[in-house]
């Protein structure tokens, strides 16, 4: 079946639509009470986000738009240092979209959701004219715990410096599949709650944490220099990057400084805390390839080098224009 105008009247089809596809995918009981809003239990420190994802194609290697709008907002929770807990979601269908597509795209929220401890309690569905398109809006709620502060201007010399994983995998993956090019790469997306979980309960202390997604480790870093004017030293030779990445960005002339990624965050850590932190990250799903990829070396100026494997020194700059549209 195909979404008309009528799957967005309020009426009969719209219900049908909601029922049928979204409540039992879901499948939660705050949710099909139906209500204007989910009342919910929580207290203390909350985090709140939203975020909205546009990408094409719908499904790529390794995910899709569900499981990519339920990843994108539980790490954005987690870089926070909150506990996620709760996601609503809001459905914009062009006419023409296909029932089974977003019966599998709801499908795929629900089992992530489920694999990041999270619950879907509320949405909303509206359609418009187009040509089959399928746009979802996220909100995420999370809740701090006590003694936990990060955030990028907390960023202090000596500290150092964490990758999760290696860099690019997203972007070459929905690129690849954009143009038609027959690889191996599979998106990275993937919610990252055991890794900062791992991390909090061994009790490091994390000054600053991001996921690296569009813009990059670049742009990040970049952030977090500006934030707590600070310089930040990355040696090249520690950032890790697939074989099959590298080749694609040699192949395109991309750096993998700058790609978009869903599954990987950057964190900065107290010294002493480095490698309990790596060993946490390593141990938890999705962390295998963690690395130790830099230090804050100083205070006082914002910037960022990048020491080459040939022994030079470059300034690394944050993204400028525009990198892939519609990776997340």
């Amino acid at each position: 079946m195909k979404i008309t105008m009528a799957h967005g009247s309020g009426g009969e089809s719209t219900s049908e639509l909601i029922a049928d596809i979204f409540e039992k995918s879901f499948n939660d009981p705050v949710l099909s009470k139906m209500e204007d809003s989910a009342v919910l239990p929580g207290a203390g420190r909350i985090a709140v986000t939203t975020d909205s994802f546009v990408v094409t194609p719908l499904f790529f290697p390794g995910g899709d738009i569900g499981r990519l709008c339920v990843c994108g907002t539980v790490n954005d929770l987690l870089m926070s240092g909150a506990d996620p807990e709760y996601l609503t979601c809001g459905f914009i269908l062009e006419e023409g979209a296909d029932t089974e597509d977003l019966r599998k795209i709801a499908v795929s929220m629900s089992r992530t959701a489920r694999e990041a401890g999270v619950r879907i309690v509320a949405g909303d569905t509206k359609v418009v004219e187009g040509s089959g398109g399928v746009y979802i809006n996220t909100a995420g709620v999370g809740f701090v715990p006590d003694g936990i502060n990060v955030g990028a201007s907390n960023c202090r010399e000596g500290d150092a410096v964490l990758l999760s994983g290696s860099l690019g995998d997203h972007h070459a993956a929905i690129l690849s599949k954009r143009m038609g090019i027959e690889n191996t790469i599979v998106s990275d997306c993937a919610p990252l709650v055991g890794m900062v979980d791992a991390m909090k309960r061994s009790g490091v202390r994390i000054h600053a944490m991001r996921d690296v997604t569009r813009g990059g480790l670049a742009t990040i870093l970049n952030e977090f220099a500006s934030a707590a004017v600070c310089r930040i030293g990355l040696d090249e030779s520690k950032i890790p990057v697939s074989p099959q990445v590298r080749g694609f960005c040699g192949i395109l002339g991309l750096d993998p400084l700058d790609m978009g990624n869903e599954g990987k965050m950057v964190a900065v850590v107290a010294p002493e805390d480095a490698e309990r932190a790596v060993g946490c990250m390593r141990k938890s799903r999705y962390g295998e390839n963690a690395a130790v990829i830099g230090r804050v070396e100083a205070e006082g100026e914002s910037a960022v080098l990048l020491k080459t494997p040939i022994g030079g020194t470059r300034v690394v700059g944050p993204l400028y224009g525009e990198g892939l549209p519609r990776i997340c």
